[in-house]
């Protein structure tokens, strides 16, 4: 189901959407913590971090 939305993997195996999501969320709360570094010297952002960062507030139309 790679790719895929929750609708469409629920329309795949015939059961509700929110059954799905829930068994993601049920499957995404047993993972384990992630392990964080203590020291970090380079981040690393992508384009929604510039996008955001540079957004108008006020309307362009």
């Amino acid at each position: 189901m790679d790719g895929l939305g929750f609708r469409q993997i629920g329309r795949q195996l015939g059961v509700s959407h929110a059954s799905v999501m829930n068994w993601v969320k049920a499957h995404a709360d047993q993972l384990p913590e992630t392990p964080m570094p203590e020291n970090v010297d380079t981040v690393e952002m992508d384009e929604l971090y510039t996008f955001i960062g540079d957004k108008k507030t006020e309307s362009t139309s």
